[in-house]
């Protein structure tokens, strides 16, 4: 029986510490490396991510749009880097940030998260905002597959709040509301359940929030977002052991020299490994 995706989890931020490393290779950051932007220069920068730095950070986060821009042979390139991430020991949090109703959910989960999918990724990101319950088929099928999902709560982008601080009729805000959707989606798991948030570490004070949702919570804006390791005990508070720091081009703009992209990584990892509370 496939070990559920957040006892996965648990494991590998427990050996490795925290840190997701992005794989976010956008037009700009392909020139910086000095490559070009097209399918090769999209292949050389994702492998030099994921040789340099596989064997060392608790997950890799590849964000899908900038693979899925060069058609299908960009998505070959993502196919191999999930496979190849995974193959060195990380596990892949798949940033597509999906969300439709019905057979359209089944679809796109299937993409992702059945085992036989050659997108497979151990986590995908999922968007609720036609309902959380037309996450139903991610859910079901990330349970079967031993796969975790992370549903965007709290996100660090400003026009966020105009939904997610909304109000309902029952006196709680829509991020709240999918905060506590995933604490019950995580009841009783344990080391962790594999149903985490998207919480933003750029957001400060969040304790008028329940974040222990016995789940992840995926915290995108920590380097050039302006959020620091630092931070995060403020933000997080209890929750904090329970925190996956997200770093992209806070990492990704020391390449291509794969010593540097390593001494930028282990840098972060030091740094969160300081603001974390002694066990």
């Amino acid at each position: 029986m496939t070990e559920p995706f957040g006892a996965r989890l648990r494991h590998v931020m427990d050996e490795r510490g925290p840190l997701c490393v992005g794989i976010d290779p956008h037009a700009s950051l392909l020139t910086e490396w000095g490559l070009a932007d097209d399918v090769s220069g999209l292949e050389r920068f994702s492998r030099t991510v994921v040789e340099a730095l596989c064997d060392r950070v608790a997950v890799f986060k590849p964000q899908s749009a900038f693979f899925e821009r060069f058609g299908s042979r960009g998505v070959a390139v993502l196919e191999k880097t999930v496979q190849e991430a995974r193959a060195g020991g990380a596990l892949v949090l798949m940033d597509a940030k999906r969300g439709d109703i019905g057979s359209t959910m089944a679809a796109y989960a299937e993409a992702f998260l059945r085992k036989d999918s050659p997108l497979f990724s151990d986590a995908l990101t999922v968007s609720p905002y036609l309902g959380y319950g037309s996450l139903s088929p991610a859910v079901a099928l990330a349970r079967e597959s031993g796969a975790g999902l992370f549903v965007l709560a709290l996100t660090s982008n400003p026009e966020g709040g105009e939904v997610q601080h909304a109000v309902r009729a029952d006196g709680r805000n829509v991020g709240a509301t999918m905060l506590a959707h995933l604490a019950a989606e995580n009841t009783g798991e344990e080391p962790l359940g594999s149903f985490g948030a998207v919480v933003g570490a750029t957001l400060g004070d969040l304790s008028t929030y329940d974040l222990d949702i016995n789940g992840p919570l995926l915290a995108p804006g920590v380097g050039a977002q302006g959020a620091t390791p630092a931070d995060l005990p403020r933000v997080f508070g209890a929750a904090i052991r329970n925190v996956v720091p997200n770093v992209s081009r806070g990492v990704l703009r020391h390449g291509p020299d794969a010593g540097a992209l390593r001494d930028s990584a282990e840098r972060f990892a030091d740094e969160i490994r300081s603001a974390l509370p002694s066990a």
